[in-house]
């Protein structure tokens, strides 16, 4: 870590926020699909609150790119903050009156501080010398390895805690989260605002058109449509068998802290076999939890499964993010990488609408065979780019 010089504290300060952001997500993950599912007026619109969680992801990308371009990153960081303690004051108040409009309202917000939360990688990125990029983007993302296990007992321990209106207190909770994140922010400095000349200035269509960068879109959206579609599913599924909430909380719980704990040794596995090569793999083992899904409808089928599909989603999405910071120059990193998470974004929202519907027509074994078909196509994208040059 003494290799992220003056930027290490920043780093700390970056990895603490989120844990705390990957806790609200998982709150609102383990718990939107049974909570849609008691208050939707049709079944197979259970999982909207989590499709809409997706659309606040999607819909927030953009203009945080922009703030954050004009302003600075740390003005985007608080203000996600803020949307993330609104986000849990208006879930928990939707369950208490059983509004489904006001759950999706909060999920929604939600979706924006988790979007937020995301951009935290890049922000790493910044802090730090050329040579450990990767690696700092890594100990950010590493952070999350904290948010599964916290959110998973916050889910546990505050599901009960309100009586007659379950997960109430859970997202008390999240607001807490949200707040502890924001706390952490304040003390944070980034690198201010890059300004490029006119003359040096390239029009975003140029810098999107280039082969590596639609390559890793393609391949990041992908990764998280996959992981989304799957890990929304899973804890509806679950129920569907006859299992009991514990059961659900505990596999995404453990999904989470799998989606991050490879943050710890993915960067070195960046540097020393090069992003594409740390994305394909992803790929791999994402379609290896689909395999596993497949097998069986049980608790431990379920639990492998979401692990193995966390482990994909890390390679994939810190393989994809690593191969989009070769493809901008410093002063055009803001607008890049909003537009890079709004596609991947927008792509998973579709997915995670489709989700439910898939579900509750064709059940659980017909949504792991789904994920094949993208994970060739992705892979023979990769392969295509293989002797892609880097952004001079």
């Amino acid at each position: 870590m003494n290799k992220f010089g003056s930027g290490r504290a920043a780093i700390w300060r970056l990895t603490v926020a989120q844990a705390l952001v990957g806790a609200h997500s998982t709150i609102i993950f383990a718990t939107g699909a049974v909570l849609g599912a008691t208050m939707a007026p049709d079944d197979s619109l259970a999982t909207l609150p989590i499709s809409v969680f997706v659309a606040g992801m999607a819909a927030s990308t953009l203009p945080s790119g922009l703030v954050a371009e004009r302003y600075g990153r740390r003005a985007v960081f608080l203000g996600g903050a803020a949307l993330g303690i609104l986000s849990g004051l208006i879930g928990a108040y939707a369950i208490m009156v059983h509004s489904f409009a006001l759950f999706c309202l909060a999920t929604l917000l939600g979706g924006a501080f988790s979007a937020v939360g995301l951009s935290f990688r890049f922000a790493a990125a910044e802090c730090v010398p050329d040579a450990v990029k990767a690696r700092a983007l890594a100990t950010v993302l590493a952070g999350g390895v904290a948010s599964g296990i916290l959110g998973g007992i916050l889910v546990s321990a505050t599901m009960g805690v309100v009586p007659n209106h379950a997960f109430a207190g859970s997202y008390v909770a999240a607001t807490a989260c949200a707040f502890l994140a924001g706390a952490a922010l304040l003390g944070i400095t980034t690198p201010a605002p890059l300004r490029s000349s006119l003359s040096a200035d390239r029009p975003l269509k140029q810098i999107l058109s280039q082969p590596l960068f639609i390559k890793a879109v393609i391949a990041g959206a992908i990764t998280y449509l996959l992981m989304n579609f799957l890990m929304t599913s899973a804890p509806l599924a679950m129920r569907m068998e006859g299992m009991h909430q514990h059961h659900a909380n505990s596999v995404v719980q453990w999904h989470v802290v799998a989606m991050y704990a490879p943050s710890f040794i993915v960067g070195g596995l960046i540097t020393r076999f090069g992003a594409r090569a740390v994305t394909t793999a992803g790929l791999i083992i994402t379609g290896l939890s689909a395999a596993i899904g497949l097998m069986g409808e049980t608790s431990t089928h379920f639990l492998v499964c979401l692990v193995v599909l966390g482990v994909g989603w890390n390679f994939g999405f810190a393989g994809a993010s690593a191969m989009i910071l070769d493809t901008h120059r410093p002063e055009e990193r803001g607008r890049v990488q909003a537009t890079n998470d709004f596609i991947v974004f927008v792509t998973v929202m579709i997915g995670s609408f489709l989700s439910g519907g898939v579900l509750a027509t064709y059940g659980w074994y017909v949504v792991c065979w789904l994920a094949f078909p993208p994970i060739a196509i992705a892979i023979g994208a990769l392969v295509a780019s293989r002797k892609m040059p880097r952004l001079a």
